[in-house]
This record gives structure tokens, C-alpha cells and sequence, in this order.
């Protein structure tokens, strides 16, 4: 998972390997280690409706498995899904998420070749 952010913008962009693991069930995580020791955790994972979530050392974003499956089944694509989240006392989060195009092409042009 790719994780960029920018003020109120975060992106997670994942692989179609990782869309996989999320449609099974699956969190996708990264973790990063920092210089002063300290290890943060970013989990993404599907749920019943979209959210974020402090969770312990790092953070969790639930995406609707509705969106995401109805996403998938659009792929490949340049324009991913979009969603606000509310921020007390601030701008909202615009949090963008899609999948890798380059992989989603070579990932679905080789699964059509393998059915062929």
C-alpha cells in the first residue's frame, strides 16, 4: 500500500495483489519505522460502511466492500473512489482511493491471455 499525504488529502493506492487480499477478507497494512524507534501501523480494510480510525500506534481505514467490489469490477481505471470525512474543528479529510493502473492492466491483460 502506498500511502500519500498532503494537508487534507490522503491517498492509498494499493497493487492489484492487494485488492485481492482486501476482496478476501483481508487488511491490507504498512508500517513504517522511524528514526527515533517509534513504528506506526496503517491497516485498510473493508467493512459494512467507510471510516478512520486511531488505532493504537497508527491508523485504520474501513472502506464499504460495496464501493470497492463495484470499483474492482470497473478495473482498470483511472479514477478510483473518493469519500469526506468529517474533522472536528477543521477541514474534512478528502481521502482518494485506486488501484496501481499500470498493474491493474498487466494483471488483467495476463489473466485474459491465460483464458484464452
Amino acid at each position: 500500500m502506498k500511502i500519500q499525504l498532503q494537508e487534507q488529502t490522503l491517498r492509498l493506492r494499493i497493487d492489484e495483489a492487494e485488492l485481492a487480499q482486501l476482496l478476501a477478507g483481508t487488511s491490507v497494512s504498512n508500517q513504517t519505522h522511524w528514526p527515533d524507534g517509534r513504528v506506526e501501523h496503517h491497516q485498510l480494510t473493508l467493512g459494512g460502511r467507510a471510516g478512520w480510525q486511531r488505532d493504537g500506534d497508527g491508523w485504520r481505514v474501513t472502506l464499504s466492500d460495496t464501493e470497492v467490489r463495484a470499483f474492482a469490477a470497473r478495473l482498470p481505471s483511472r479514477d478510483g473512489l473518493s469519500l469526506t470525512l468529517p474533522v472536528p474543528g477543521a477541514e474534512p479529510l478528502q481521502l482518494l482511493f485506486d488501484v496501481d493502473v499500470r498493474d491493474s492492466v498487466r494483471h488483467r491483460r495476463t489473466h485474459r491471455e491465460d483464458r484464452t
